[in-house]
């Protein structure tokens, strides 16, 4: 049983903290976009852009369950503005490195979310 809050903070004032937080915990040269999901008030939406050559980007919808919990969902990857099969090994090891940025960038941002 969860004694966990709602979160109760502004989206558009979380999606800003995310942006200030997230590209410090990424790889240098990673680039990160976030913004508020206009259909759902407790979810982020996340583009990734790999630093290099790869040229790989993602799509993650981050959906706060409370005020300390979130959900990540990949959304899509692509290369060179083509979706690519991300089931290969490869992108396996680029999503979970991503996906623990996420959760990295919410529990930094637990003092913010859960007050």
């Amino acid at each position: 049983m969860s004694t966990n809050e709602e979160l109760a903070v502004p989206q558009q004032d979380l999606a800003e903290a995310w942006q200030q937080t997230l590209p410090e915990r990424l790889h240098g040269g990673d680039k990160a976009e976030v913004v508020a999901d206009e259909a759902d008030s407790r979810t982020l939406r996340v583009h990734i852009k790999t630093a290099g050559h790869q040229m790989f980007e993602f799509d993650f919808a981050v959906q706060y369950v409370d005020s300390r919990e979130i959900d990540i969902q990949l959304t899509d990857v692509e290369k060179d503005g083509q979706t690519v099969d991300e089931r290969t090994d490869v992108m396996q090891e680029l999503i979970v490195d991503y996906r623990r940025h996420l959760h990295e960038t919410a529990q930094a941002l637990h003092h913010y979310t859960h007050s």
